[in-house]
């Protein structure tokens, strides 16, 4: 496997492989790396994006003068080294491996520490994870689009005499998935739906193709998408959580390519979609319909089976208390899927944060949706001062 053609990625960014001495030959991009010496920042992506995820921000970033990488992550695009079956142990997807993951690249691209490590969707909760226990490898972090609420208590909730499904628990919680599955109206949430066996045939082998399945998910997920309009949920209960898009709360009896193929835009709409351009999302659906979804699936399962919470707990009232911020589209649901987390966030979690921004115009993609204000946010936070 070669690594990414350099005709599909922006002036001075290059691709490459690198061991991360954890199993992974890692496929990551790169800007900045024309001198030694330089501060590193590191991007994590999230599902189903890649490294090609951050290519928008990387060149303003480099050319701030740090050294800038965006690696595919284990499970993910060119990188090797990690078992995609749906049967294979899922030890190696645990968070706390993940964490060991970016540690060896670090490592291994010559950085003793990194000025920040900045991950988006699932990465955001493996980039706090990161601040939370190696605060001296990565010196600040920035969470974009899903928010962090610090590490599960010891006691889950029933043993502390709480309401089964609440957020100790967190979608761990199979009682959770029953009660929406009770509703008027079944559903079933989505992380569940992609722990199954069948979610990755779902969408790898769907009707309509990987890249229109594609296109229409990044589009729902979108600002593009009239209905995103986000607002705080009041609690981690069925009849809450129901109100959530179907991209999050999904009808019961359907697949995810199902949901979303309704709300594929038109062919206007694709070509004015000027963020997103088909040349650009062929870069995803090439790789998606190479290696399928399962790699990114199996961090949902780890979620689900509850195993990051029970690695995370030896962290249990543990904060993050490195430079911390927040990123994400004003339309992006994202931010109170998980309700309350937004507001532990900045009240309890991170005990050092310099901003909170919700940028208009951009949905759950907001790093390529608005790319020129994540920029700009993301050197204002880093510079010093």
């Amino acid at each position: 496997m070669d690594a990414l053609d350099a005709a599909v990625l922006p002036t001075g960014i290059r691709a490459r492989f690198v061991d991360n001495g954890n199993g992974l030959a890692m496929h990551v991009l790169e800007a900045g790396f024309e001198e030694t010496g330089r501060p590193c920042v590191l991007l994590l992506h999230g599902f189903p994006e890649l490294a090609y995820s951050w290519r928008k921000v990387m060149p303003s970033l480099a050319a701030a003068g740090y050294h800038v990488v965006a690696p595919d992550q284990r499970g993910y695009g060119r990188t090797t080294g990690w078992e995609g079956d749906y049967d294979a142990d899922l030890g190696p997807f645990h968070i706390l491996n993940l964490v060991r993951d970016t540690l060896g690249l670090v490592a291994a691209l010559g950085h003793r520490s990194v000025a920040a490590v900045v991950g988006h969707d699932f990465g955001s909760p493996v980039a706090a994870t990161c601040a939370l226990v190696r605060p001296d490898v990565f010196r600040s972090v920035v969470l974009m689009s899903a928010p962090y609420s610090g590490p599960p208590p010891l006691l889950s909730a029933a043993s502390a005499g709480s309401v089964p499904g609440g957020a100790a628990e967190g979608l761990s919680n199979v009682g959770l998935n029953e009660a929406l599955a009770a509703l008027e109206r079944p559903r079933k949430h989505y992380q569940w739906y992609y722990s199954t066996r069948d979610a990755n045939d779902d969408m790898w082998h769907c009707p309509q193709g990987v890249h229109d399945f594609l296109r229409a998910y990044y589009h729902m997920k979108s600002a593009d998408w009239a209905p995103n309009r986000p607002y705080p949920l009041g609690s981690w209960t069925a009849e809450e959580l129901a109100k959530l898009p179907t991209y999050y709360v999904m009808d019961r009896d359907k697949t995810m390519a199902e949901t979303v193929a309704p709300e594929m835009p038109s062919a206007a709409g694709i070509a004015a979609c000027g963020w997103l351009l088909d040349d650009a999302l062929r870069v995803y659906s090439a790789e998606y319909g190479r290696i399928g979804f399962q790699g990114g699936l199996q961090w949902y399962r780890c979620v689900t089976g509850g195993l990051f919470a029970a690695e995370l707990k030896t962290f249990a009232g543990r904060t993050i208390d490195v430079p911390s911020c927040f990123i994400a589209g004003s339309s992006d649901w994202g931010i109170h899927q998980k309700p309350g987390e937004f507001e532990t966030m900045q009240s309890r979690a991170c005990t050092d944060m310099r901003g909170c921004h919700l940028v208009d115009g951009a949905g759950h993609w907001v790093q390529q949706e608005q790319p020129e204000a994540v920029s700009r946010l993301l050197l204002d936070f880093l510079r010093p001062g």
